[in-house]
């Protein structure tokens, strides 16, 4: 038994998480080319509308994750028809959340730059990286959406490959428009976009090759399908808006209290931390088809045991990344291509703000094992606090009560706050052992 839970946990939880490091250096090298052929400005510009960015990312795992988490449940329950109706009426809500996003982004480009901090300097910058951004919204999210099926539906290698194959064509991507072409953060979007489009194409060859279950077909919206989706999602989308929250608050209270230095600075530390994301969300991603089909079985005990497991790769993850981040940051922060002041100015700051990823880790970890197995109510409420309340608080109130330098110390400070809550929910759900309902 123990043998076969650790080739489930090879077979899942390494593809995602190479899925999710291709996709950070897919981000990076994305601000790589951006600092260096555009400046730090561009840097700074992309990271001020990174909000709308994350805000779509949330609302695609709202979609995904809810859809995802009813489908591994019914697997586990051999309901393969069962299963295939969640797929379709998860991809209909994704289309119409996605349809929204590409209207609001395109057609409120200048009012939402103006409304995520972004002055003179940066302006013209960030409107043209959002309006091509959302131009590309559609096939992104379902590129993702085919992703969180196609992994639940035993294939997690494709996801693997159509990550590489995307990274790579944004790679080329940012080089030809950036550099040769000029395009500046324009160009940066728009291979963002084109190589979302191309992880799309290959994620559909999993149906030409009918591997699995999933098969599109004729389906009628279910009402109360898709409300089940979206209560099942709730907590992973709310989770996910931690990170655009966060980012905003900390720009808004970097540019009028630090300025452009502590924006620019922030932006570099933003695309470092993604790495660390990266790694914790890949791990809980590549976690949840086996939580989610261990309670389809109703066994305990494998539920239990990959919880330990994803705790025990989350923690020994995040503490050597954060020593790696710290001694190789210096080199990191040079290939950006930004300036010696935004450097020196970012490595003093970057190990106050580091420890909150040893904290992280542990939260993001029980929010998908709570979500995952009926829990959605407990996630919810970790969620909520994390994302829109306690992050709030802190990073709005510490700076003006004790100075604008508090700033880098306030995502630590809410990770460990938002941690207690989480292990007092999780030991509160499991109070009277694991309940078995049907999805």
């Amino acid at each position: 038994m123990v043998n076969l839970r650790t080739r489930k946990i090879l077979k899942f939880v390494i593809p995602t998480m190479m899925s999710n490091v291709c996709f950070f250096l897919f981000t990076v090298i994305d601000g790589i080319f951006v600092g260096r052929g555009i400046g730090t400005n561009g840097l700074g510009a992309v990271n001020l509308v990174m909000p709308f960015t994350l805000i779509t990312g949330a609302l695609f795992m709202l979609v995904n994750i809810g859809g995802a988490t009813i489908f591994a449940v019914r697997l586990g329950q051999n309901d393969t028809e069962g299963a295939n109706r969640v797929f379709r009426n998860g991809m209909i809500l994704l289309v119409c959340v996605a349809a929204v996003l590409t209207a609001a982004g395109t057609l409120g480009t200048d009012t939402i730059c103006t409304l995520f901090g972004a002055n003179e300097t940066f302006h013209r910058l960030s409107r043209d990286y959002l309006f091509w951004y959302a131009l590309f919204v559609i096939p992104s999210g379902l590129n993702m959406g085919l992703q969180s099926y196609c992994r639940n539906d035993d294939d997690p290698g494709l996801v693997g490959v159509a990550t590489i194959i995307s990274t790579a064509a944004n790679i080329f991507g940012d080089w030809l428009l950036i550099f040769p072409l000029g395009m500046e953060t324009k160009g940066a979007a728009i291979a963002t976009g084109v190589s979302q489009t191309i992880s799309m194409l290959v994620m559909l060859t999993h149906f030409i090759r009918k591997k699995g279950i999933l098969c599109f077909g004729k389906t009628k919206p279910d009402g109360k399908l898709l409300r089940s989706i979206v209560v099942h999602g709730l907590p992973e989308g709310v989770g996910q808006l931690a990170t655009p929250i966060m980012t905003l608050c900390m720009n808004l209270v970097l540019v009028s209290h630090i300025g452009d230095l502590g924006v620019n600075a922030f932006s570099l530390i933003s695309y470092v931390a993604s790495f660390t994301v990266a790694v914790f969300f890949g791990t809980s991603e590549g976690l949840q088809p086996l939580f989610g089909q261990s309670y389809g079985e109703k066994n305990e005990t494998d539920m239990k045991f990959y919880f330990k497991v994803g705790l025990g790769i989350n923690l020994i993850g995040s503490a050597v990344l954060t020593v790696i981040i710290i001694l190789l940051s210096r080199n990191i922060f040079i290939l950006f291509g930004s300036d010696a002041e935004t450097i020196e100015y970012t490595l003093g700051v970057l190990p106050k703000y580091a420890w909150g990823f040893l904290l992280m880790a542990f939260n993001v970890m029980i929010s998908a094992y709570m979500y995952s197995t009926e829990r959605s109510v407990y996630a919810i409420i970790l969620n909520v606090l994390r994302s829109l309340v306690v992050s709030v608080l802190i990073i709005m109130l510490l700076p003006e009560i004790f100075g604008a330098n508090t700033v880098w110390y306030t995502f630590g400070i809410y990770e460990a706050i938002v941690l207690i809550f989480a292990i007092l929910l999780l030991r509160h759900s499991e109070r009277n052992g694991i309940q078995f309902d049907k999805a």
